[in-house]
């Protein structure tokens, strides 16, 4: 047998690494994925024990009146609600990855609870999601292109105003000015037959009180994120060279800056679905609020903690997203 018959053949330079790359980005993925699931099990730990502390019980939340000590504790029994809230817990997780969400105190599954106001509730977050990022880029980026002039100035105190005001105060002010004073819009949210809204226009003020505070932060951080790349040496070699400053700020500055926003964007999702369940509670919206306004009221522990983990899982989608987006610019891990 020759002696080159006999050696081993030996890869090609770059090639082990190249076939281990894609490898490499799924563990990152995976890690990144397990990260989030973990965190979305502990907030749904908090939950359960947080409805526990609560005083009073499902049981008692739901009795009819004139119902006896004795039929309260039959409820309770038949509801669970005697044994231990860890294994309540237990329970409620392992059915979960079937997709059975539990049964309500009131026996109705809670996936069909949720199923029917969920899509409303995505659809006014996500609006309101898209109509703040395009309205913090453009304004933080026209703040950037006049540093230090009037514009900024006036961009960067009427943000942080528009922050600090809570959404059920902006949501109040949208009905005095919109509806009761002016009657542009209606003050309430109706329905039809299918549970869709009765008309586009009736969503316009839920989406306006969770753009206005979001719109404000966010503004923010992209004007702190861009001043940040303005120190950079490379922006500062494009003004140098004489290029127009929103060429500078479009062309360098932004895409450097891009991980910071990308993060306090996604950061706003919390946000966005906490403050619905204000907003659609005040506007009468048919979305998940005014389930876990009544879920919160009633106790009702598995209905709680089935809008929590949608809600959940929608916001930690668009934060591992924005992990993603972050390790791609930077070069890092998820």
């Amino acid at each position: 047998m020759s002696r080159t018959a006999q050696e081993p053949a030996v890869a090609a330079p770059g090639t082990t690494g190249a076939a281990t790359a894609p490898r490499r980005v799924l563990l990152r993925l995976a890690a990144a994925v397990a990260r989030r699931a973990l965190m979305l099990v502990i907030l749904l730990a908090a939950v359960f024990a947080a409805v526990e502390l609560l005083p009073g019980d499902a049981a008692s939340a739901s009795s009819e009146r004139g119902d006896s000590a004795a039929d309260v504790a039959a409820r309770r029994h038949l509801l669970g609600l005697d044994r231990p809230v860890w294994e309540r817990f237990a329970d409620w997780m392992t059915a979960l990855p079937t997709g059975d969400l539990g049964t309500s105190a009131r026996g109705q599954k809670v996936t069909d609870l949720v199923a029917d106001p969920l899509p409303n509730t995505l659809i006014l977050g996500g609006t309101a999601f898209a109509l703040t990022v395009v309205a913090s880029l453009a304004l933080g980026c026209w703040a950037a292109t006049r540093p230090g002039r009037l514009a900024d100035r006036i961009i960067g105190h009427t943000s942080t105003a528009a922050f600090a005001v809570p959404e059920f105060v902006v949501s109040v002010g949208l009905l005095l000015v919109l509806s009761l004073w002016t009657g542009w819009l209606p003050a309430v949210t109706l329905t039809g037959a299918d549970g869709s809204l009765a008309d586009w226009t009736m969503l316009i003020m839920p989406v306006l009180a969770l753009v206005i505070p979001q719109t404000g932060w966010n503004t923010r951080i992209v004007r702190g994120a861009l001043a940040d790349q303005a120190r950079t040496p490379h922006v500062e070699a494009a003004h140098l060279d004489g290029l127009p400053v929103h060429r500078v700020v479009l062309r360098h500055a932004l895409p450097g800056a891009i991980p910071a926003i990308a993060t306090g964007i996604a950061t706003s999702t919390g946000m966005l679905l906490g403050g619905a369940v204000v907003v659609e509670t005040l506007f009468n919206y048919p979305g998940i609020g005014s389930v876990m306004a009544a879920a919160v009221s009633s106790r009702d522990t598995p209905l709680i903690a089935g809008v929590v983990v949608c809600a959940g899982a929608a916001i930690s989608l668009v934060l591992l997203a924005a992990d993603l987006i972050r390790a791609r610019t930077l070069g890092g891990r998820p």
